[in-house]
């Protein structure tokens, strides 16, 4: 007996998965929610969606979905919503998968806030939460942990991770992909709500996971210190009206270690998601392994985790293509089988709610340093998973 899983937010990003949680072997039912039923009619009009998807299964609104018999909710829609529909879900008894950042707002307050919410809502309800962040399935974070667990670095002696993308990066214009967030009927209901924040500085470290999880994940270690600088757009471009447009931070770890983050909006060499961690037996930059000045290049075969074969099988058969990895490094297959995996054996996902807040906190704290002008300030931690869950 299979999971069925509810797909709501069927936009641009949200498209990109739904042919890898249809053709997940785990999954015997998919439902489809979104606001637009064009939408919806893309895929439940489609040859291939017959065997789980049934025409009774498509709903316009997360409360109508909630009310649904469904295991598990991917939440793929405005960023702004992540959390709260998280928590709606969870509490109508649905396990979560939601797209990155867990939520993003102007106030860091508020988001701290949220992550609070969230881990209290997991706790009470018994409900599993996962956050669908990529740089986690890069083949070079899959590489170093299997090196960590190995032992290979040693004693983690510094870190460095960055998100380099230029709010013109060519691949993937910002302007162009808030304009077509705001234009749909949910966007522009949140345009009005943002309204409230008028005067209120954001920066880039706001949406820090792509830079962190990296560090956090191989060293198993979380961000306790933070010092931070921030720069400020000198051209009057209106889309950094009331936000920083880059913003560097130094982290002390709970192991010793530190790390360096760089979250930048505004930058010529762009269009990268990058991370090292150095070790006193051994180092790793992309994409190769070092010890004492002897280098090894890697491949991006030689560094990805292997899937379960009846995984491979099954996204090759339901994409009809042998390139089924996906976008941002390849790792939206292994973020849907993490969490398909999950659920269907009653597990805790990798990049559960307790992992996620790490990331989201680590940021936070990063731009009040940044605001404040670097002074250092502590990164508040929920802990980790209760054993007995």
């Amino acid at each position: 007996m299979g999971i069925s899983v509810g797909l709501v937010g069927l936009g641009g990003f949200g498209s990109e998965f739904a042919d890898l949680f249809r053709s997940h072997p785990a999954v015997d039912r998919v439902a489809l929610c979104d606001m637009e039923p064009d939408r919806v009619a893309r895929f439940a009009e489609k040859e291939s969606w017959r065997g789980k998807f049934d025409p009774s299964d498509a709903y316009n609104s997360l409360d109508e979905i909630c009310k649904s018999d469904l295991d598990a909710l991917v939440i793929i829609t405005q960023p702004t919503l992540h959390a709260p529909q998280a928590i709606q879900a969870m509490e109508s008894g649905k396990h979560v998968y939601s797209a990155v950042p867990i939520i993003s707002l102007p106030d860091g307050d508020e988001i701290l806030d949220w992550c609070d919410r969230l881990v209290k809502t997991c706790e009470r309800t018994g409900m599993r939460y996962m956050l669908g962040e990529t740089t986690y399935y890069v083949p070079q974070a899959m590489y170093c942990r299997r090196r960590a667990a190995e032992g290979a670095f040693g004693r983690f002696v510094h870190a460095e991770g960055q998100y380099l993308h230029d709010v013109d990066e060519p691949a993937c214009n910002l302007r162009e992909v808030r304009k077509w967030r705001r234009s749909s009927k949910a966007g522009r209901e949140i345009t009005k709500m943002l309204a409230r924040y008028e005067g209120v500085i954001s920066g880039p470290m706001h949406y820090p996971t792509h830079s962190v999880s990296g560090p956090i994940s191989v060293m198993g270690a979380r961000m306790t210190q933070v010092c931070a600088w921030g720069q400020e757009d000198e051209t009057g471009d209106d889309y950094f009206k009331g936000a920083l447009t880059n913003e560097i931070a130094l982290f002390r770890m709970s192991n010793g270690a530190t790390a360096r983050i760089a979250e930048c909006r505004k930058i010529a060499h762009t269009g990268e998601v990058t991370f090292c961690v150095l070790g006193t037996m051994g180092s790793f930059r992309p994409n190769y392994w070092m010890i004492r000045g002897q280098r090894t290049d890697l491949t991006i075969e030689d560094m990805r985790d292997p899937l379960p074969q009846a995984v491979q099988e099954a996204y090759r058969e339901g994409l009809g293509s042998a390139h089924f990895y996906g976008g941002h490094g390849g790792s939206h297959a292994y973020l849907v089988h993490e969490f398909c995996d999950a659920i269907a054996n009653d597990r805790e996902p990798a990049i559960n709610v307790w992992e996620a807040v790490r990331y989201m906190a680590a940021g936070v704290m990063a731009h009040k340093s940044a605001l404040a002008g670097g002074e250092v300030l502590d990164v508040p931690d929920w802990g980790d998973p209760p054993a007995d869950r």
